[in-house]
């Protein structure tokens, strides 16, 4: 075996690994403990869906062949796995990290408002606030990030790859382009370097956060009620009062809808607060009757290689028209 064929060998089996090792991480949304709570959540809908009653019943309602056979499963499983090699040989190195937008943060609310004597609180209270600032602020970042990738034509353009699933599963949330990967991954550092910043400035350097099993308290509570359901096919609604405020599996599902009406809403990950906001909430008791995927916005999207190269084909060409007018100029 050359040089070569060893190290793609073991970069494969690396990457392999590393892929197996979501089902026993805490923040990656396939952790087994958010996939029984998904399941917790689906079994009272198969009792009374009248679905056969029995253990073979339940498997065809959690695993039907028409969505797990389907095609676009497959390339779900496909944009993981190739998108895991491509995060970790190409844009690792071109991702912002967190530790240098934590010190401009500081550095930046010292000399707006000069140094600040840490409040005088409790670890407990230090705890809790940072672990809560920490969660709404990733939250609502989420959240805008979500509404640019909508509403901006060009970011859209990558963010179709995610819309084009014509099924739901747990694995339609890494059914993403790597452009769209970067664009979250930067976010990520951008919110908590920010946070941390804040943070530093007015507890002082002792910051820690209130985790279960190393993940922040709220997400985990998030990902144990039902995350996993908001791809699928399991209809779980939280109700009018309560989708005012938290974002249900069934509100996700219509975020996913190919009809016109459904389109740019429900675009908050845990919290409804942000789509009261801006307009774009929908209820699951609004919704009426919807078919998946993004209409005749998608073209181009029924391979895995079309998956990576369409995007950049109709971005292309959105800023060709500006190129040529530009030039004539």
């Amino acid at each position: 075996m050359t040089f070569w064929e060893t190290l793609t060998d073991n970069l494969l089996t690396q990457n392999l690994m590393d892929l197996a090792g979501y089902l026993t991480d805490a923040n990656k949304r396939i952790y087994w403990v958010y996939l029984l709570g998904a399941l917790g959540l689906a079994l009272p809908v198969f009792w009374t869906s009248g679905a056969r009653r029995t253990l073979a019943g339940l498997g065809a309602f959690l695993f039907p062949k028409a969505i797990y056979r389907h095609p676009s499963v497959r390339h779900d499983l496909g944009l993981w796995v190739i998108n895991r090699l491509i995060r970790v040989g190409l844009l690792a190195p071109a991702i912002l990290t967190m530790v240098p937008v934590a010190l401009g943060t500081t550095e930046l609310l010292e000399w707006a408002f000069g140094p600040l004597t840490h409040l005088d609180l409790s670890a407990t209270t230090v705890a809790a606030l940072f672990t809560l600032m920490l969660f709404l602020v990733d939250d609502f970042t989420r959240f805008f990030l979500h509404w640019l990738l909508h509403r901006v034509p060009l970011l859209w353009d990558f963010h179709k790859v995610h819309h084009s699933a014509e099924v739901l599963t747990p694995m339609t949330i890494y059914r993403s382009h790597p452009v769209e990967s970067y664009l979250y991954a930067c976010r990520m550092a951008l919110t908590q370097g920010f946070v941390v910043g804040l943070g530093y400035y007015l507890f002082g350097p002792v910051l820690t956060m209130q985790e279960i099993l190393g993940a922040n308290v709220f997400v985990f509570l998030f990902n144990v009620m039902g995350s996993n359901l908001r791809h699928s096919h399991i209809w779980v609604s939280w109700g009018d009062k309560l989708e005012n405020w938290f974002i249900s599996p069934a509100q996700h599902q219509v975020h996913h809808s190919a009809e016109r009406r459904h389109w740019d809403t429900n675009m908050g990950s845990a919290l409804a607060i942000w789509d009261r906001m801006w307009g774009t909430l929908v209820k699951a008791s609004d919704a009426g009757e919807f078919s998946l995927g993004a209409g005749g916005e998608v073209r181009g999207h029924d391979t895995l290689i079309g998956l990576y190269i369409t995007p950049f084909k109709d971005a292309f060409s959105r800023l060709k028209p500006r190129r040529q007018k530009a030039e004539s100029n």
